[in-house]
């Protein structure tokens, strides 16, 4: 893929001397550092060099429909996610397409969607009946892991099988994926290996609290399914 350069089709078009971080900019640069990408690597994944990915987090701009759509499909994320036209939609309810069908995602590219997020879904069973928990993860290895409360449900799922799940959903094109692993839930009790957590963690979990007991799951089975349209 060749680079992004300087071109009527590509450049950002600027509005005056305007600058100055746009949504578009924060959204961007938020993402990319939640994968913990640097600008060189962004540029190089959707085929721009390091100063365009600056100029478009720093300065107000409008790339080319063909240039987010590189960046979104970079980062992980619809075009629609990147620009902030989906913030306060409700999400899968378009019109499906006459020409979608659903193709099973081999172990790879599912390992590979699992390190473009970070949320997910554990569902775990406890006595009360199956439960469902939003969680901010990280894949360490092999391992999804995350950060609970000690006595949380979570925890106290420890020794069990469950479920955890990522997804993606595209309205402008009614298209998507998801991934799902199954595994034994297990604490994380190495000391080397829970160094290794807080110091690879890029932030806290979003449910605030005292949210320090790491849990893992090693996955069993790894599937994940796409919509797609011929």
């Amino acid at each position: 893929m060749s680079a992004v350069k300087s071109t009527p089709g590509t450049h950002p078009q600027q509005s005056g001397e305007t600058t100055g971080r746009t949504d578009l900019g924060r959204r961007l640069a938020a993402r990319r550092n939640a994968l913990g990408l640097s600008r060189e690597q962004l540029g190089q994944k959707c085929g721009a060099d390091a100063n365009y990915i600056a100029y478009l987090e720093d300065h107000a701009a409008s790339p080319a429909i063909s240039t987010l759509l590189r960046i979104a499909d970079a980062l992980g994320v619809t075009v629609e996610d990147l620009t902030g036209a989906s913030a306060e939609r409700v999400p899968g309810r378009s019109t499906a397409r006459r020409d979608s069908s659903l193709v099973p995602l081999d172990e790879t590219e599912c390992r590979r969607l699992l390190a473009t997020h970070g949320v997910g879904r554990i569902a775990v069973f406890i006595p009360d009946g199956p439960a469902v928990l939003p969680v901010n993860y990280l894949v360490a290895g092999s391992d999804i892991t995350f950060r609970t409360a000690e006595g949380a449900t979570a925890a106290r799922a420890a020794g069990t099988e469950a479920a955890f799940e990522i997804d993606n959903i595209d309205d402008v094109t009614a298209s998507g994926w998801s991934v799902l692993a199954v595994g034994e839930l297990a604490p994380v009790t190495d000391a080397e290996e829970l160094h290794h957590l807080n110091a690879t963690a890029r932030s806290h979990p979003w449910a605030g609290g005292a949210r320090t007991h790491w849990m893992k799951l090693t996955p069993v089975r790894l599937t994940g399914r796409r919509v797609v349209h011929e």
